[in-house]
């Protein structure tokens, strides 16, 4: 037994130190591993499947609204990337650049794409001429470099897979509306399908995309009180446009900018599911997103039948991504897996379970036995897992709720950040000052601003005077 109870020893608890559990998760349920350079890891098969479900799902809603994909180089020359002043300065911080090839010395440095605006204007700047020619509506599946100096899997890495939307449109509402519906896309794919509730909302200027206009953020709570930002969509207007020369000729034959939007998900999604719906076992994935959905364990399996019989079960179960574990492990040691690796049930069966026709199915999240017919197996495995899927979804709402706070006053605001994990709602006057102010005395950051305000006080909780919005503050990754 002792064996049995190393993959759940290798763990940190979360209540001793988040960071060191969550660590541990990724590491033991063989999600990633680490490279040989700082900040880029390799996704191991567990992991990468991950996100080949994220990436299948999140696509197919993308086609139902019109979006087609592309690939653009992963180079940027210097001098494209300089025509938008405000988005270079923005991202300077974080730019690799590639200063020889074959041993020369390039004539013009090349930037490792940290985000594609710069590409995706030049070919629209080429292919759009008329109003016929709108809207665009392309997204691109790549990997993106930014140096960073902290990095932590998933969550913040030198190089990480995401997909990033760019669209060109004839009219400011065009763009505002489609920027907006693929926020609400986002939303509520990350609700259910990840079964992760999200906060929706504009950031505040000082916070929003380096040359947007406006920046939509979704916003997710996790186990430990953390916000993690989820997935942005950005209005351009027409700046962009205006320093690349991105116009079309209208059907009054007069020359107009484009307006653009750009939105962004990415690999992070992965460490917002194990931050939310993990415990001390390890994993616990939505069954939408389990590469293994269930897990098949014989037990007493070289005593004859029991292995044909997890066979045929397998067979019956074959609308689910099923699998049977027939390796020579014990069963305890089994079970300790299936519960690392977060795999959302497992079935049971034994010599006694098929004398009386029966396999006990078991949920990773509470850990609850059911005892199913045979005949029924794959009928209940649906509702199950389909079960499994809205009450996860019903406790990590539960959870963000209970761990959402009002602040009416400076000292209120600052005992809850000090002492209470989690978002905290306070009004906010609209002035950068007030924003800095909240960050450098309690390092809670404006998450966002969201669509639904409320009024739950007149005045700034910073300085006191008239309030403007009503603010999601809190800690964030």
């Amino acid at each position: 037994m002792a064996d049995e109870k190393k993959l759940v020893e290798a763990i940190t608890p979360m209540e001793e130190d988040f960071a060191q559990w969550y660590t541990d998760v990724v590491k033991k349920a063989e999600l990633v591993d680490y490279s040989g350079v700082r900040g880029c890891t390799i996704f191991r098969p567990a992991g990468y499947a991950i996100w080949e479900l994220i990436q299948k799902e999140l696509d197919a809603r993308f086609k139902k609204v019109g979006v087609e994909n592309v690939y653009m180089p992963m180079f940027i020359p210097e001098s494209l990337l300089q025509k938008e002043k405000d988005h270079v300065e923005g991202f300077a911080p974080e730019v690799a650049w590639v200063t020889h090839g074959g041993g020369e010395e390039l004539t013009e440095r090349l930037c490792v794409r940290p985000t594609s605006e710069t590409l995706f204007c030049d070919l629209y700047s080429r292919i759009v001429e008329s109003y016929r020619d709108l809207p665009k509506v392309y997204n691109q599946w790549c990997s993106v470099v930014r140096w960073e100096k902290t990095t932590r899997p998933f969550l913040r890495t030198m190089e990480f897979l995401w997909q990033e939307g760019h669209t060109a449109h004839a009219t400011a509402e065009e763009a505002e509306e489609r920027t907006e519906q693929m926020l609400n896309l986002y939303a509520d794919f990350c609700e259910q399908v990840l079964a992760i509730p999200m906060v929706k909302g504009r950031k505040t200027d000082k916070e929003k995309f380096a040359g947007a206009e406006a920046t939509y953020t979704i916003e997710a709570l996790m186990h430990d009180g953390k916000a993690l930002q989820s997935g942005t969509s950005h209005n351009f207007g027409d700046g962009f446009a205006k320093a690349f020369g991105i116009q079309y000729t209208d059907k009054d034959n007069t020359l107009k900018y484009v307006h653009q939007t750009s939105w962004g998900m990415t690999t992070r999604l992965i460490g917002a599911v194990i931050m939310v719906h993990g415990d001390n076992s390890g994993l616990v994935l939505p069954p939408k997103i389990a590469p293994t959905q269930i897990v098949i364990i014989p037990i007493q399996q070289k005593k004859e039948g029991v292995l044909e019989k997890a066979s045929e079960i397998k067979e019956k179960l074959a609308a689910f991504r099923v699998k049977v574990d027939d390796t020579d492990k014990t069963p305890g040691w089994k079970f300790s897996e299936q519960e690392m690796r977060g795999i959302p049930i497992r079935v049971e069966i034994g010599p006694k379970d098929i004398a009386a026709n029966q396999a006990v199915i078991v949920r990773r999240d509470t850990r609850e036995k059911i005892v199913v017919s045979l005949d029924e197996i794959e009928k209940k495995a649906g509702e199950i897992l389909d079960m499994m899927q809205k009450e996860m979804l019903a406790r990590a709402l539960a959870h963000r709720d209970a761990h959402t706070y009002e602040a009416h006053t400076t000292e209120e605001f600052r005992d809850i950040v000090a002492n209470k994990p989690g978002f905290v709602k306070a009004m906010w006057c609209g002035e950068r000052a007030c924003e800095d102010e909240i960050k450098e005395k309690t390092g809670a950051t404006s998450r966002c601003m969201p669509f639904v305000q409320e009024r739950i006080a007149e005045t700034c909780v910073c300085c006191g005077k008239p309030a403007k919005k009503l603010v999601y503050w809190g800690k964030a990754y």
